[in-house]
């Protein structure tokens, strides 16, 4: 079996939670056989302790970027995710890791991981389950994250797959784009909750964000682009209407969505994954989320490693 995996980490000012990435893959059962770690123009102790690590350990190189001034979400963390990957064969690799510097990982989680994809030859992508210490109480909790999904936070690929997807595209919800076009090629794409690959985000979801308005706004715009239903969000709106912040985050990813319709702004072009997120999200709505994704692995399993080669989306660096 071959245990080969390569990481590609962007990050920016990560001083206050690196270390522990840091050390829980260094001391990890099976390590990486490279790992490419992107400064994105860090301007705290990032690059000193980046120095460090790399000269301790052959298996991971640093890759600088100029300042941008500001932390840069989605397009921008893909786009720095590319200057690592465009420094490798992907080729030399089974498997490939888009990992942030947030995390506290257990010592076996890349060797479960692939065990698990080891057994289930389709499964593209695969994640443990992220959890949080919340406020003062320190009381783990866990992120809500579906299982349909590998966690954006720890994109964990088979080679083949990743490749025959596209890699990810740069825009907002790239990381809900990757797993439904695994579905379109007959991949399954998943996250477990399992204590051997349960994880400690450092910093959970969305709060590295100054403006959470903001980022529902941008949230709705992904949803236009990845070429959502309007249905489907508005459904989706209605049950985040008693989710923080109340009533006024749910109004700004509609607004997201209508604004990009007003502004025509551009779509996803990907009719072969359009039809099957549409169908997805039809189900979902009827019959629940769970039992779509059951449905819908086991009628693309008919597809799986047979679409003509024309159909594969080349990765646009």
């Amino acid at each position: 079996m071959n245990k080969s995996y390569v990481i590609i980490s962007p990050c920016r000012n990560e001083e206050k939670y690196m270390l522990q990435t840091l050390d829980t893959v260094v001391n990890q059962t099976i390590k990486p056989a490279k790992w490419i770690i992107v400064d994105d123009g860090s301007t705290d102790r990032t690059p000193q302790i980046l120095s460090e690590y790399e000269s301790k350990y052959d298996f991971i190189e640093i890759v600088t970027r100029e300042n941008r001034g500001h932390r840069s979400v989605g397009p921008g963390v893909i786009d720095a995710f590319y200057e690592g990957y465009n420094t490798i064969n992907i080729d030399d690799y089974a498997y490939i890791c888009k990992l942030d510097l947030d995390l506290n990982l257990p010592e076996t989680y890349f060797d479960f991981l692939m065990k698990q994809m080891e057994i289930e030859p389709r499964l593209g992508t695969y994640s443990g389950k992220p959890y949080f210490y919340e406020g003062d109480s320190n009381a783990l909790v866990a992120e809500v994250c579906g299982d349909e999904s590998s966690v954006g936070a720890t994109k964990f690929y088979r080679t083949q797959c990743f490749k025959e997807i596209g890699g990810f595209v740069r825009q907002v919800m790239w990381d809900g784009i990757d797993s439904h076009r695994c579905r379109t090629l007959g991949w399954i794409s998943r996250s477990d909750d399992k204590d051997e690959i349960r994880y400690i985000h450092l910093r959970p979801m969305g709060s590295s964000q100054n403006n959470i308005i903001t980022g529902r706004i941008r949230h709705g715009y992904g949803q236009y682009f990845m070429g959502s239903s309007f249905i489907y969000l508005l459904a989706s709106v209605v049950y985040r209407l008693n989710k923080k912040p109340y009533v006024i985050g749910a109004l700004a990813t509609l607004w997201g969505y209508v604004k990009s319709i007003i502004s025509k702004e551009e779509q996803l072009d990907d009719p072969h994954m359009k039809k099957l997120l549409r169908k997805f999200q039809l189900y979902s709505l009827i019959i629940g989320k769970q039992k779509t994704v059951e449905k819908i692995n086991a009628e693309q399993a008919s597809v799986w490693g047979t679409l003509p080669v024309k159909y594969i989306i080349p990765i646009k660096r």
